[in-house]
């Protein structure tokens, strides 16, 4: 099978791209990235001696039907030896063990099942077994009691009979925004049942979107939020205490702005919430300790100068473990109740950690993490001692990486900037090469000094095609602060935006790296708000750009989007009716006019947060302009491309693209055209 699939991918280089491809090729290439695979979740066995976990394994190109990436369970030891459990073409997500450590429960949906359901699988071995179902539903989350004696499980009602024979009949409108149903907590026996099940439905008022157990399973945490609405999850989530026993609410607790997890302490006094230090704050990045009786809550660690993206408490002290982002870079720290000090036991620059999860004795902590040499990975953390258990894609050990770093500058005006610098590979001092400046989007995000290279980042396949690849951390971005990430508020393309301007000529004028006359931008979301911009507001910087699910009507955007509420709060911190020509002065169409930069714009069809009329504008504003422009819709997509074949088909116009300007010096836009009928046929005769 490996020298099937080495065969496809030398076929699929020469046909489609322009890079050196070969089997043997000890660079990362274009043809690589839809093989890579990474480590999704991992929870550490009760007894810390092994790791259960879910690896994303993506679709053969050309040879699997079109959908998202299989994912299977696995089991690792202490010592690195892999078990697979379940593998092949399944979906297992959702893993957790059983008190006692004899199964592993996850959920999925079989060819033989009609919804999702509860499955389980015996570690000594044998075939999973199904738990139980819901009678027409699909389980989208469940929660075993710390007892094992009971599962709270999330699901969405079942549709009524008569919608389907309805909608036969041609009774299909819409009402936009009304009618829709919440998502209802259920509270079951664990015990396996053949027959699908319809449990009551705990009493809960609006959509319920999280749940989580105490200790001793008296008490349950619940998160709410008004309506199944994505802006109501963002901006009006809250979470509540819950009696098991009476399924009555005992607690709520107020907190404003955007929410995130949270988990009882061992002996039930506190709880750990992950949430906003207000109903402006960008991002879920503060950390609050409450108290489980007076629900008085308040901000754990104050002035934290960056963002805190998991926790987990220990299961015999009141010590919370968590994952603190500063900078480029991550650490895993401890912090005890009562105390706003923390300790460090994985320092910065070691790993970009991401989940956390603690065995019953702490002794071991699993969690997966990535670096600037490989995607996720499970890591297990005893004694302060770090040992990496997975290797997902061993082929990447013998390739070769370009250096890579995390840097910071000042600004024009002197706040600090910065990003993670990729080199091109076998990099010659005082030599000037090509640069890909790829912007993340959010603004409430930032790049990590971690893995970088997928689908719509250049990363290492960049660097060793001759490009220098810079991830900007603009200001508004995270890892900072709060205050650093408030920066870009009400200033939309602003600042935020000249700080790439600032960046581009640092890597050119200080660091004597880059050519300034081939740069290339690009970016998703925000990122590729940040690249229409880049090609017309700031078009004499950029020589290409490629824009992906990217803004470029500022008062469209927010009449077409399904987070106008977070738009405002967050981000523009006023409506489009109180200022139109400033709105309009902030959209990229309204300076379309005087671009000289080639854009090639890509779009999900589907795309729910930035609506694909977004690209539309911009390309209709292009072309009878007469500039070099060229837009691709991708059915079936929405805010990012999901499925292996779309993902690939951009990786391949995204770098002839930059390659056609940046490399070539072409002043044409390139082929259109990639030829996938000539790859599916040298799949089919590989394959023979």
């Amino acid at each position: 099978m490996k020298l099937i699939k080495s065969t496809i991918a030398l076929a699929v280089g020469l046909v489609s791209t322009s890079a050196i491809t070969s089997p043997q090729s000890n660079t990362i290439t274009l043809e690589d990235i839809p093989k890579i695979q990474k480590v999704v979740s991992a929870k550490v066995s009760p007894d810390g001696e092994s790791v259960a976990f879910t690896r994303s394994v993506p679709r053969e190109l050309y040879i699997d039907e079109n959908g998202k990436n299989f994912n299977e369970l696995h089991l690792v030891d202490d010592e690195g030896v892999e078990r697979p459990f379940i593998t092949g073409q399944v979906n297992i997500h959702s893993i957790a063990w059983s008190a006692d450590g004899q199964f592993i429960y996850f959920l999925t949906k079989k060819k033989t099942d009609k919804f999702t359901s509860l499955y389980r699988i015996a570690v000594n071995g044998g075939e999973a077994q199904k738990v139980f179902a819901l009678k027409d539903t699909s389980i989208s989350k469940y929660r075993l009691s710390p007892d094992g004696k009971q599962v709270a499980i999330l699901a969405m009602p079942p549709k009524d009979s008569s919608e389907k024979e309805l909608k036969k009949l041609g009774f299909m409108a819409e009402v936009y925004e009304l009618g829709l149903k919440n998502k209802q907590l259920h509270i079951v026996s664990l015990q396996p049942s053949e027959k699908a099940l319809t449990p009551d439905v705990v009493a809960v008022q609006g959509y319920v979107s999280d749940m989580n157990w105490s200790d001793d399973a008296s008490k349950l945490l619940v998160k709410t939020q008004p309506t199944a609405l994505i802006d109501d999850q963002y901006m009006k989530s809250q979470w509540h205490i819950m009696d098991a026993k009476t399924q009555q609410m005992t607690t709520s607790f107020k907190t404003e702005g955007k929410l995130g997890e949270a988990e009882f302490s061992h002996d039930g006094k506190y709880i750990a919430i992950l949430g906003a230090e207000d109903k402006h704050d960008p991002a879920k990045g503060r950390l609050f300790l409450a108290d489980a009786t007076t629900g008085e809550i308040e901000e754990w660690i104050p002035n934290f100068m960056g963002h805190i993206g998991d926790f987990e408490w220990s299961n015999r002290k009141n010590t919370l473990n968590f994952v603190g982002h500063v900078g480029a870079e991550s650490f895993v720290g401890q912090i005890k109740a009562g105390s706003n000090k923390y300790k460090k036991m994985v320092k910065d620059g070691k790993l970009i950690a991401g989940k956390l999860s603690v065995s019953d004795s702490d002794k071991t902590i699993a969690l997966t993490a990535n670096t600037a040499k490989h995607p996720n990975e499970v890591y297990m953390l005893r004694s302060k001692r770090t040992t990496r258990l997975s290797n997902s894609n061993t082929w990447l050990d013998s390739k070769r990486f370009a250096k890579q770093e995390a840097l910071t500058f000042k600004a024009r005006d002197g706040v600090e900037i910065g990003g993670v610098l990729i080199y091109p590979l076998d990099y010659e001092e005082g030599k000037r090469y090509p640069l890909i400046m790829s912007v993340h989007g959010g603004p409430e995000s930032h790049d990590k000094n971690g893995w970088l290279t997928n689908y719509s980042d250049p990363g290492q396949m960049g660097a060793a095609r001759g490009y220098a690849v810079f991830y900007p951390n603009y200001r508004g971005s995270t890892g900072k602060g709060v205050d650093y990430s408030k920066l870009g508020q009400g200033d939309y393309a602003g600042k935020e935006f000249d700080d790439l301007v600032d960046m581009k000529k640092y890597l050119v004028d200080d660091l004597g790296l880059v050519d300034s006359k081939k740069v290339g931008i690009t970016g998703g979301s925000y990122g590729g708000y940040a690249s229409a911009w880049g090609a017309t507001k700031l078009t004499e910087h950029f020589a290409a750009s490629v824009m992906f699910v990217g803004v470029t009507n500022q008062l469209s955007k927010f009449g077409t989007t399904d987070i106008s509420n977070e738009m405002f709060l967050v981000h523009a911190r006023s409506y489009p009716w109180q200022k139109w020509q400033w709105y309009l002065e902030r959209s990229p169409i309204y300076w379309a006019g005087q671009s000289k930069t080639p854009l090639l714009i890509m779009h999900g069809k589907d795309d729910p947060r930035v609506h694909p009329a977004q690209s539309m504008e911009l390309y209709r504003y292009m072309k009878v302009q007469g500039k070099d422009v060229r837009l691709i819709y991708y059915p079936g997509e929405g805010h990012g491309n999901r499925k292996v074949a779309a993902q690939y088909d951009y990786s391949i116009r995204l770098m002839r693209w930059m390659d056609n300007y940046l490399i070539h010096g072409n002043k044409n836009m390139p082929d259109y055209k990639i030829d996938h009928a000539a790859n599916l046929k040298a799949a089919k005769e590989a394959n023979k």
